[in-house]
């Protein structure tokens, strides 16, 4: 199957200063790869320059085994859905997607009758002949999403192409998009700052940091066992540490804390424990989140708070309430020492 994308060394330089650095990810054909990280972090400049768009200050780009680095946007064999979807405000839905074709030489019967057969494939025939501005976020979604398949590309960028949808759908549209990747076997190159959005699609997640990638692996072992301490505290769900009494920093996932008195006694052979007290809690549906502010010293000095997710069966209202002092407690075999 075609559309694997190798990039090699692969940096970017504004002005001197480096947007990416050497970066080096390999993405087997048929994957949904999302580029994940902050706002500046060069994820963004990276699809880029997959698509042509920029130019390298150094590496390569490999397309099925063919360097693309100097080659065109065109010629390339990818086709890219912008943020802002650039649809054409004077073409109607059909149009716009029958675009690619018709710069592409191909005769107008047969254009036409593609770009009918990509709006269906998006659930958006009934809406053929609107204009942009008569259609909702959604629709020009998949509009823009259906004219960057028409021409039948091996590779899709997608540069944050849920981030203007309100969260309702932009998690129905997040469902469509990994169906028809997973339908069509493309390669998919999405870029997002959502955590949320990339382990909902992704197959290789790739987490980058000031140009540099942190980790690249699927979104369950990154979840599982962040890296670095920017990673877990990127991801979320994970509670950075340093302890006095502990040689490394590492990190404890908040639904793997239990909350007991103080005159509980856990194994230490099995458990750590650590004196804390309750900051605040809130009841959010499937769990109670808990934050408490730790009373042992840190290797700093300085005051760490942990954030636990409680199931409703573990809360005790007699316990844990603000300005309650409690132990938060987890077993050993669940701590994360970082790598790097």
């Amino acid at each position: 199957m075609a559309g694997s994308v190798e990039l090699i060394k692969l940096s970017k330089s504004y002005d001197g200063k480096a947007a990416v650095k050497d970066i080096d990810i390999s993405i087997m054909s048929g994957q949904y790869c999302c580029l994940l990280g902050p706002s500046g972090c060069g994820k963004s400049t990276t699809l880029r320059m997959i698509a042509g768009h920029e130019e390298p200050t150094g590496g390569d780009i490999l397309l099925d085994n063919r360097n693309v680095t100097l080659l065109s946007p065109r010629e390339r064999g990818t086709a890219m859905m912008f943020q802002n979807y650039a649809l054409f405000p004077h073409m109607s839905s059909l149009d716009n997607v029958a675009y690619g074709l018709k710069v592409a030489g191909v005769d107008k019967p047969t254009r036409l009758q593609a770009a009918k057969e990509m709006l269906a494939s998006v659930n958006m025939l009934d809406y053929l002949d609107k204009l942009p501005d008569q259609l909702s976020g959604g629709q020009q979604q998949r509009v823009a999403l259906a004219r960057a398949l028409i021409c039948k590309p091996e590779v899709v960028l997608l540069d944050e192409p849920l981030s203007a949808l309100d969260p309702f759908l932009r998690i129905q549209m997040r469902k469509e998009l990994k169906q028809l990747q997973q339908q069509l076997g493309l390669t998919f190159i999405h870029v997002t700052h959502s955590q949320e959005e990339a382990f909902a699609l992704a197959d290789l997640a790739v987490v980058i940091k000031d140009g540099i990638i942190e980790q690249s692996a699927h979104p369950r072992e990154i979840f599982e066992t962040p890296n670095s301490a920017f990673v877990a505290n990127f991801i979320g769900g994970h509670n950075v540490l340093r302890l006095a009494e502990v040689k490394d920093e590492f990190s404890i996932r908040s639904d793997q804390i239990d909350i007991l008195s103080l005159q509980d006694k856990p194994d230490s052979d099995s458990y750590m424990s650590i004196k804390a007290e309750i900051i605040d809690v809130e009841f959010q549906a499937q769990f109670y989140f808990v934050e408490a502010k730790l009373m042992s010293a840190t290797d700093s000095g300085k005051e760490q708070t942990m954030m636990c997710y409680l199931p409703e069966a573990s809360y005790i209202p007699e316990l844990i309430f603000p300005k309650s002092e409690v132990q938060l407690c987890w077993k050993k075999e669940d701590v994360n020492v970082f790598v790097k």
